[in-house]
């Protein structure tokens, strides 16, 4: 159920629910001309103890990431990319706070994104943007466990 809403949030509300004071409600809402500002280089827009919702822009390839304590729910704004989860991580380095990561993956499960796609990685999953066509532009939303 957690997971059904974080989801919903990232591929319909997400707008409505970024950084900024909350209401009296609770609720939290930005504008959209501050989360535009942020799709230049990304940025975090609201953070609490259960999750993070985060702008991110790719221009290219990155390390491989594994995350030991959030899963993962991308949205996809704009642009395409080839993003490999599962299999060996090459290199691999033990970061702290459970964050690891890699120069690439051999044997994962590639999959081709494109905007209005959405992917769930859940923690513990190695993965990797492979290839970007970009500008590649995405809504995070980081469950926490």
């Amino acid at each position: 159920m957690k997971l059904n809403i974080l989801l919903c949030l990232a591929t319909s509300v997400v707008c409505h629910v970024v950084a900024a004071d909350p209401a009296p409600s609770g609720v939290v809402h930005v504008d959209h001309e501050k989360v535009d500002a942020t799709w230049t280089k990304g940025a975090k827009l609201l953070q609490t103890d259960e999750f993070k919702i985060m702008t991110s822009h790719r221009d290219g390839p990155g390390k491989v990431e594994i995350h030991a304590h959030d899963t993962d729910i991308f949205h996809v704004i704009d642009g395409t990319a080839e993003f490999v989860t599962g299999g060996v991580v090459v290199d691999l380095k033990t970061g702290a706070n459970g964050e690891s990561s890699g120069k690439e993956i051999t044997g994962g499960e590639t999959h081709h994104l494109a905007k209005g796609d959405v992917i769930v990685i859940p923690r513990g999953v190695p993965h990797w943007f492979k290839e970007v066509k970009g500008p590649f532009l995405y809504y995070v939303v980081k469950v926490t466990k």
